[in-house]
């Protein structure tokens, strides 16, 4: 898994990664917030998928004038939700019902693989009835295999073949971290990108890549795929640092990879969506740090200090952040959920989604 693969680079590096929190049941401030207006967009609660927004009957006859405007939408916005387990229909319906109503959730972060024939077609059809947005993802894995290619070419051929897809999927993402894992060089990935970008401009879906700030560092900066990306979706895994301690004291290592990609990301819209701090550690997730501790009210205390750096965050270039928490359940990832196993929150979870 990913929290694997980035123990090493962060013993390397020492830098760090993380992420805001917020609640609310607006995302936006009518009275101050004037950007969707300037660029044309709707203001909430009128654009997808801000909260209060209330579904048509059917699509629309396109997507130009359907999403609010990245750059009014930060802070909480959702959860990364692994699918290695290929839930039923029913089950993403459930509990993508709970991550909307229950945690006032905009989108939910896809993380792993499932490769059984229509299942992409179930998550659309989950996020569209639960009015979710959707951060898609070709998942490359940790095996070197080149499995991820028939992956691209399915979820490239249901975004166009489902009428609802384009409607519900804000972001194909290529992940995770396969600059870090190198799975291919940065040139390769870069034309990948600008290749599905040609393949769903007819959709209005964009494009990124889900990586470590390390990743694209220790390839020179991979300038170019953070030219060719739309957004830039960012791992921030603070516990990992060589200097971390308590999550309470992670603020300065979020802010070190945080202002490297400001100064690099040529003010592209930004997204912590990989983060979270471990309340157990296990043989993939062990600390590079002896101070380090994994516990659950380190887990609590990690999305509370975001919380808490909301203006911080909501103030950064492109719009500010929006952060997702890793992950729903204990039982996708084990000692990130906002779920233990049994189905029960292991601490009280209600973050802000705007400030």
């Amino acid at each position: 898994m990913a929290l694997t693969a980035a123990l090493t680079v962060l013993a390397l590096s020492g830098l760090a990664h993380a992420v805001p929190l917020e609640k609310g049941v607006q995302p936006h401030d009518f009275g101050q917030d004037l950007a969707p207006l300037l660029s044309g967009a709707k203001p909430a609660p009128l654009c997808f998928p801000s909260l209060g927004f209330v579904m048509p009957a059917v699509p629309p006859s396109d997507n130009t004038n359907w999403w609010c405007d990245p750059a009014t939408e930060y802070a909480f916005v959702g959860f990364s939700y692994e699918v290695t387990a290929c839930q039923s229909r029913a089950q993403l319906q459930k509990e993508f019902s709970d991550i909307r109503n229950h945690f006032q959730s905009r989108y939910v972060r896809l993380y792993g693989a499932c490769d059984r024939k229509g299942f992409y077609d179930d998550i659309v059809e989950a996020a569209w009835n639960n009015e979710l947005g959707v951060h898609a993802l070709i998942w490359f894995g940790f095996d070197g295999d080149d499995l991820w290619i028939g992956r691209r070419d399915t979820l490239l051929a249901a975004l166009h073949s489902n009428p609802k897809a384009k409607f519900v999927t804000r972001v194909l993402q290529f992940g995770s971290e396969p600059l870090f894992d190198n799975v291919l060089p940065h040139a390769q990935l870069a034309q990948q990108v600008l290749a599905a970008k040609k393949n769903l401009s007819s959709l209005h879906i964009p494009v990124t890549v889900s990586e470590l700030a390390y990743g694209y560092q220790e390839r020179g900066g991979a300038q170019d795929v953070l030219d060719a990306i739309d957004s830039i979706n960012i791992h921030m895994l603070p516990f990992f640092s060589q200097n971390a301690s308590t999550s309470d004291q992670a603020w300065p290592l979020v802010q070190q990879d945080l202002q490297w990609y400001i100064a690099h990301g040529n003010g592209k819209k930004m997204y912590f969506d990989e983060n979270g701090w471990p309340s157990v550690t296990s043989e993939g997730v062990q600390p590079n740090s002896p101070d380090a501790v994994a516990d659950i009210p380190n887990e609590q205390g990690y999305y509370t200090l975001l919380d808490q750096h909301c203006e911080d965050l909501k103030n950064v270039v492109g719009g500010g952040i929006g952060w997702f928490a890793h992950i729903y359940s204990d039982d996708q990832e084990p000692g990130y959920g906002i779920y233990n196993e049994q189905g029960k929150m292991k601490f009280p979870f209600a973050p802000r989604t705007h400030c």
